[in-house]
């Protein structure tokens, strides 16, 4: 295992763990974040935590094209119940994300410290937001990391009205030009829509491309 000092670099992925755990400790600066993402690895640690470096095999990505809508979802976007926006309100929306109970956690990965890392990421254009709007009010969205390369790399999202995270993500995945959509690892919300495991190999391909 290799433990991180104020260098930046990190060891090459091949070297992390059977789960995918490449390194411990480091920061959260900004020129060290987007190192980590252009190589295909992202931080994820629980409150308390030193930081801890991840790049999974396999990774859980979505193809734009092979985004999957179903015939109830379809309904609803047709019915424009919801207002989708992009970096509006980018603070808030990974507030709001911070506050979800996830199944397995004792307590949020989105510490105080990430949520100023990825706010300096937003004001210099790499991170961005999408916001789902019921009249005034907030009710969904997520955020993620623009590589700038045509890989998105979303890091995660909150709903508080039925479908609104699914409006929020449909909407985005329909409207941008990705080549990718890397959802890091398996979850059954973004397997419905499309969503599927390649190797870390193929993801690496399609970040170098």
């Amino acid at each position: 295992m290799h433990y991180l000092t104020k260098e930046i670099w990190f060891p090459n992925v091949s070297e992390a763990t059977e789960d995918g755990l490449l390194a411990i400790g480091g920061d959260l600066s900004v020129k060290r974040l987007l190192l980590a993402y252009k190589n295909g690895v992202f931080p994820w640690f629980s409150e308390g935590e030193p930081i801890l470096w991840w790049s999974p095999n396999p990774r859980f990505v979505l193809f734009p094209e092979k985004l999957k809508i179903s015939k109830s979802m379809k309904q609803i976007l047709r019915n424009k119940n919801y207002t989708v926006t992009v970096n509006k309100a980018f603070k808030e929306v990974i507030a709001e994300c911070s506050k979800i109970k996830r199944s397995g956690q004792g307590g949020t990965w989105i510490t105080e410290s990430m949520m100023e890392a990825y706010s300096n990421l937003n004001k210099l254009g790499y991170a961005k937001s999408i916001e789902v709007w019921k009249e005034d009010e907030l009710v969904g969205g997520f955020y993620g990391i623009d590589l700038n390369n045509g890989v998105f790399c979303g890091e995660s999202m909150f709903s508080k009205e039925s479908n609104a995270s699914k409006t929020a993500f449909i909407t985005f995945v329909q409207n941008t030009n990705y080549k990718l959509i890397d959802c890091q690892v398996y979850t059954n919300h973004l397997e419905s829509l499309g969503a599927e495991e390649i190797s870390r190999e193929a993801f690496f391909n399609y970040l170098n491309d």
